[in-house]
This record gives structure tokens, C-alpha cells and sequence, in this order.
């Protein structure tokens, strides 16, 4: 992978931008999301009047730590009958809240950045991290293009990503995400098992003790 689309973040105004490979269609954007943090909330607090936070239940029963909304043309799900897709809230019978024009903004600019200039996302999967919770390794592959990527950006408090292989027994790589970073991956990432470790504590001055990731896909 080649990131010659990155010789402009010597400028000046791209201060704290940098572009860190994780594997072949894998990227650490750093601080791509930090100017626009503040707008991003505001359209997540907006999307959270029509669809509020929720800890879906797993196939299993168990009940997930981390909370999530979603927003865009269909929403990620997770009940007793599997995980999947689907057009409408399940909580309000409602379509999802329509996806910001910021949200679309950033997520196609990240990807074009990162090597893939097509991507178009239809589902925004929020989630919610308080101090404690985490996210265990899996693979995204509920979406019918496995050859678009995905993007996940981080908001609030610092988070150790896990970036693994495409086994779940591969030992993931520990990649420390502060507020404003972007991670891409797709192509032959695409189907990378990741995670996030147990958050730990702390304070953030726009989000106290919380972490918000958006994670931008083609879903449909």
C-alpha cells in the first residue's frame, strides 16, 4: 500500500495527521476526525432523540456491555434470531435516522485517503464504551459487499484496538486509538478479526468518562 495521498499532511492546518500501516489495506488515519469531533457529536446526540442508546442481546441470550444506536439506510441488529441488517429500529418499528452529511463526509474522504476512493456506506453502527467495557474479537461479514471497507472512527476516551489475522486464534496486534483517529481496512483486511480491550478510566474534556466509535460500512 502506498500513501503518496498523505504528502499534504505537512501542512500547517493538517497538524498531528499522520497515516500508520497496520497490514496490506489496513491504516491508522491519526487525528482525521479531531477538527470535526465536536460536529460529529452534536449529530450523534441528534441521531440518540430518535433512536437511544440499547445493549442488544446476543443469539446466546447474553447481553452485550458495550451500548449502540445506528443510523443510515439499515441498522445493525443482534436478538435471538442472529445478527443481521435490517431497515427499521427494532425498538420503534421506525426507519433509522437518516446519516449525516458530516458522517458521509469523513467517511468516504478516510477511505479515499486509505486507497479505497469508492466507498459509499448505507449503515452507521454507534457504540458506547464506558470504563470497563469491551468488545471481543470478531469479524465484520453480516455485509453483503465484503469488497467495500470499513471505517471506524474514535471519540472520547483512549482505546486499545485489536487487530488480529484472519483466524480468531492469531494474536492480535494492541494499537492505542486516541480522540480523532481513524482506522481503515479492506481489501485483504478486510476480514481481520478485531476488537477492543477493556476500556480504562479517565476523563475527557468533550466526553467525560466515555468513548464513541463510529464504524461506517456497506451494508446492503
Amino acid at each position: 500500500m502506498t500513501f503518496d495521498l498523505f504528502d499534504n499532511l505537512d501542512d500547517p492546518d493538517h497538524a498531528g495527521r499522520r497515516a500508520e500501516p497496520l497490514a496490506d489495506g489496513a491504516v491508522v488515519l491519526r487525528a482525521q476526525a479531531r477538527d470535526a469531533a465536536p460536529r460529529l457529536l452534536e449529530a450523534v446526540h441528534a441521531i440518540l432523540a430518535s433512536a437511544p442508546w440499547r445493549n442488544m442481546i446476543t443469539p446466546g441470550g447474553l447481553r452485550m456491555s458495550v451500548a449502540m444506536t445506528n443510523c443510515g439506510g439499515a441498522g445493525w441488529v443482534s436478538d435471538a434470531n442472529g445478527y443481521r441488517y435490517d431497515s427499521l429500529d427494532p425498538l420503534s418499528g421506525r426507519p433509522w435516522p437518516a446519516m449525516p452529511e458530516i458522517f458521509l463526509e469523513l467517511a468516504t474522504q478516510a477511505a479515499a485517503l486509505a486507497g479505497f476512493p469508492d466507498f459509499m456506506p448505507d449503515a452507521c453502527l454507534i457504540n458506547r464504551y464506558v470504563p470497563g467495557t469491551r468488545l471481543s474479537l470478531h469479524q465484520d461479514r453480516d455485509e453483503r459487499d465484503l469488497r467495500a471497507p470499513i471505517v471506524s472512527v474514535s471519540l472520547g476516551l483512549p482505546a486499545v484496538f485489536l487487530f488480529g489475522g484472519q483466524r480468531r486464534a492469531d494474536r492480535p496486534a494492541r494499537v492505542r486509538l486516541v480522540h480523532g483517529d481513524v482506522v481503515v481496512w479492506g481489501g485483504p483486511a478486510r476480514l481481520t478479526f478485531h476488537g477492543v480491550a477493556p476500556l480504562a478510566d479517565g476523563d475527557h474534556p468533550l466526553l467525560g468518562r466515555e468513548r464513541i466509535n463510529l464504524t461506517f460500512r456497506k451494508a446492503l
